[in-house]
């Protein structure tokens, strides 16, 4: 949604400090290696050249820029220590690259690439993240594995090597090159995203850097900009009785039990239909806000995986139509690669249920 929202609607995101820090230093690491032969510019040109270059969106204030700007000189003089020495011109920098992938042109841009000693390429990104980068995240950063896929069709050569260079450590975290089932993993989340742009289907997709620019676009946030109606009282608690009554009291609290989940239902279906008339996945009490998702169970249809196995003589792997047996007819790398794919082209959506999620609004910071 946040690209749609950004990229065909117009909307113009808010400038952001770590945006200008981290092209301010992605221009002084270009400036450095950027030279037509060795060696490459001394220290003061680079620290001058960072200084003219200096990007100020962003900042909340002067003291706060200023620390950065002292932060990225020390960074940036690090860097020169570390790099002048045994200094190497790469083969491309900021190398704009446009490659097809089943019909779809992407285009994008490789900080650095490297010809290494055994003849094989290396890939160089510089990031100005806080942590530094994991294993994990390494294996996982989709960037890098677009940008192995751009320079092996661009150079035919094969990358050999990634990296995530971390700027505010200077550290170089590296990692294996991906392998052919990653690489085809990838050109078909290419594929798919390229689908639903074309369909208009820009789901909204929660992650650790929301809210975006845009809350108020956004169905899990569009609730807080709306105006809020009065919110009825809360029923107080029942007040404590003594124990000889106790049997009244159960009698009682069950009738209640009835009466509040007859009220908890309808209180839940208005929510849903809220949210499914507003397009909202989120929407918000005084004290509470709740999340919606349309909850969806995949099966098979019966005689659509019959008809399929039954020629192939693996009917008898699942016998009638059992689930849990699918799934490991699914996994089962010795079933050929074909009838896997067409086989799971068969699951569908069995059927579809809403789901509430109640949790405690966090405090606004001041």
């Amino acid at each position: 949604m946040c690209y749609k929202l950004q990229y065909i609607d117009g909307l113009k995101p808010k400038d952001k400090w770590y945006f200008s820090f981290g092209t301010t230093m992605h221009n002084c690491v270009e400036r450095f290696f950027k030279v037509s032969t060795p060696p490459p510019p001394t220290m003061e040109e680079l620290l001058q050249y960072y200084e003219q270059n200096w990007l100020s969106a962003g900042y909340e204030s002067a003291e706060e820029e200023a620390g950065y700007r002292d932060y990225g000189r020390d960074i940036l003089t690090r860097f020169w220590e570390i790099h002048s020495p045994d200094f190497c011109m790469p083969v491309a920098l900021e190398r704009n690259f446009y490659i097809d992938i089943d019909g779809i042109k992407l285009r994008g841009i490789i900080d650095r690439v490297d010809k290494l000693e055994s003849g094989g390429l290396s890939i160089v990104d510089y990031k100005t993240n806080k942590e530094l980068f994991t294993a994990a995240y390494l294996e996982e950063d989709l960037q890098l594995t677009i940008y192995q896929l751009a320079a092996e069709q661009t150079w035919q050569l094969p990358v050999e090597r990634l990296t995530l260079y971390h700027l505010r450590s200077n550290t170089a975290c590296s990692c294996s090159p991906r392998d052919e089932a990653r690489l085809e993993q990838a050109r078909r989340l290419v594929v798919e995203v390229a689908d639903n742009i074309v369909q208009e289907k820009f789901p909204a997709v929660e992650n650790q850097y929301c809210p975006c620019d845009f809350p108020e676009h956004c169905p899990y946030y569009r609730h807080q900009y709306i105006i809020a109606t009065p919110q009825p009282a809360r029923q107080e608690l029942l007040p404590g009785i003594a124990a000889v009554d106790a049997v009244e009291r159960y009698a009682s609290l069950q009738a209640q039990i009835k009466e509040l989940q007859m009220q908890l239902d309808e209180a839940k279906q208005t929510i849903i239909e809220f949210c499914q008339a507003e397009e909202l996945n989120r929407v918000f009490g005084s004290e509470h806000e709740i999340t919606y998702k349309l909850i969806e169970r995949l099966g098979f249809n019966e005689d659509d995986v019959k008809a399929l196995l039954e020629p192939q003589g693996l009917w008898e792997k699942v016998l009638s139509l059992d689930q849990s047996r699918l799934k490991q007819l699914l996994a089962d790398e010795e079933i050929a690669g074909d009838i896997r794919d067409r086989l799971e082209s068969l699951r569908h959506i069995m059927s579809a249920y809403p789901q509430l999620y109640l949790k405690k609004r966090a405090e606004e910071e001041e």
